[in-house]
């Protein structure tokens, strides 16, 4: 593994310490990745209780199985979204069949798209959080703000090359929400919907 793959140490020491049971860690991994979990949840479920739940599942799964997560693998933060988003999904098919069950109406075609849907805009909502701040910026201020890249130049007093670079870098990784598998996570995390 070369120096720059190597997970920060924080990330191998939460790892450690919850291995050996400290509850100060997993408050402190509960502080830190909270409002994430939460989020993405919401996101894909889109009802403000059923991501309460799944925040709960996520960190009591967290609790119950730290050595599920592999440092080696990536980032904490990615493991914790990937985890997230596959219990939200689950949990969205799970009550979209149900109700489709119950009421007759629709197709699990449209069950899938609808799950399709709630996971590219989950995946894009976590790409954009994790983004690097200048990227973001621009992205802001281009899309919110309906700025172009020369308005955006004078916005954040870069030159006009770097505002295009960084619109540009940003949509690119905005573009692989798409992607089947969960958002920014190493091939060994999955997370097809």
């Amino acid at each position: 593994m070369a120096k720059k793959d190597v997970p920060p140490r924080w990330d191998r020491k939460m790892q450690q310490r919850l291995a050996r049971g400290e509850a100060a860690a997993l408050g402190e991994l509960y502080d830190r990745f909270a409002s994430l979990v939460h989020g993405l949840a919401h996101r894909v479920l889109g009802d403000e209780r059923a991501a309460d739940g799944i925040t709960r599942e996520v960190f009591i799964h967290v609790w119950e199985h730290p050595d599920s997560y592999d440092p080696k693998q990536g980032p904490l933060r990615t493991w914790v979204a990937t985890l997230t988003h596959r219990l939200a999904v689950q949990r969205l098919r799970a009550t979209e069949t149900a109700a489709l069950a119950r009421e007759g109406s629709g197709t699990a075609e449209e069950l899938e798209h609808k799950v399709r849907r709630a996971s590219v805009a989950a995946r894009a909502d976590y790409i954009v959080q994790s983004m690097p701040v200048p990227l973001r910026a621009a992205l802001e201020r281009a899309y919110f703000q309906r700025r172009d890249y020369r308005q955006t130049a004078a916005d954040l007093g870069i030159t006009e090359d770097e505002a295009r670079r960084r619109l540009r870098l940003g949509l690119q990784l905005l573009s692989t929400a798409h992607d089947t598998g969960a958002p920014g996570a190493p091939p060994g995390y999955g997370g097809a919907v």
